[in-house]
């Protein structure tokens, strides 16, 4: 019979982790491990108070899974609403199949050998002084996401790009800005050479983007989670940003991605701050996006063992030690 584990574990931060909705000095995560004939596959996923998630609740909802068969657990995990439950889930069976039957998830769902991929770098939200500090450190990287959301956005534009010249620079400003000063925020933005922009309004006010022109293209975060979304985004973002705790797992991902592609977005796979477990199966879907952000364990102050291998902000593909 299947065997379900579910543990709650902490991973502490590098310094601080700052967006406009608040700061963490710790990753809170949920392993979710799956055994069966003396195999187990492993998933973790990052439980996330903006979609009404919390360590509790999706741990609650794990163990709420029945053991049984492969077929029954694997029925009850695709009833599960999207979100970090199921993406757990989800990811450790993908695991524990790679593992049963000698095939590799990379084998599964790559086109090509997988090859490693180019990050961005997160810097977190804070005054125009010491972001200016933080992107002259990380100048070496290739590109740069920022959080953005505080009063002065603009001089964090301005100090984040005259640190990082030769950086290319994301910001996300996770839905805090609002109707009066977006028009204002892209031509900067545009001005500024930005290379994409982040939810930048609260998911209630995306109609607004259909009538303001897009000098610099504009992603979905917070209004994607699913396929079901896509239709509605469209004229409005011009990318989509795939994240496995909002899709519920790497099945739904792949979906998303493919239909994403159909209908014309641009793709970014991101991921919330979580260790390598999280970040592996990940950066198999990201082998074709164009934009990554898988940067989770570099702002981990320690990772888990075994964990991804990075070198500088590319990220090789997991080894089967790892996951997948």
């Amino acid at each position: 019979m299947l065997k379900i584990k579910i543990e709650k574990q902490s991973y502490p931060i590098r310094g601080e982790f700052r967006i406009s909705r608040g700061a963490k000095t710790q990753a809170e995560v949920i392993l979710c491990q799956i055994e069966q004939d003396g195999l187990i596959g492993s998933g973790e996923c990052v439980p996330y108070s903006r979609y009404g998630e919390n360590m509790d609740s999706v741990f609650d909802q794990i163990s709420a899974i029945k053991h049984g068969d492969m077929n029954e657990v694997e029925a009850q995990v695709t009833s599960l609403k999207p979100g970090a439950a199921r993406n757990a889930l989800d990811c450790a069976l993908w695991d524990w199949k790679a593992k049963s039957t000698g095939k590799t998830v990379a084998d599964q769902i790559c086109a090509m050998t997988p090859r490693p991929v180019e990050t961005a770098f997160t810097l977190s939200l804070d005054t125009p002084g010491r972001m200016a500090d933080a992107a002259r450190a990380a100048s070496h990287r290739a590109v740069i996401k920022i959080k953005l959301g505080g009063d002065n956005d603009i001089a964090c534009m301005h100090a984040v790009t005259a640190n990082a010249p030769s950086s290319r620079i994301i910001i996300d400003a996770n839905e805090a800005w609002t109707s009066d000063i977006f028009a204002k925020m892209m031509r900067e933005a545009s001005r500024l050479k930005i290379a994409l922009i982040e939810q930048p309004l609260p998911v209630d006010d995306d109609d607004i983007l259909l009538d303001i022109p897009h000098p610099v293209p504009i992603c979905a975060d917070e209004s994607i989670h699913t396929c079901e979304e896509l239709g509605n985004l469209r004229g409005k973002y011009d990318f989509v940003n795939i994240k496995l705790d909002k899709t519920g797992g790497l099945t739904e991902a792949l979906k998303l991605r493919d239909k994403a592609r159909e209908l014309g977005f641009g793709i970014m796979v991101g991921c919330m701050v979580g260790s390598s477990l999280a970040m592996a199966p990940a950066v198999l879907l990201a082998q074709d996006a164009e934009f990554v952000d898988l940067d989770g364990p570099l702002l981990l102050a320690k990772d888990r063992s075994p964990a991804l291998h990075y070198f500088g902000s590319t990220v090789s593909p997991p080894t089967p030690s790892l996951w997948g």
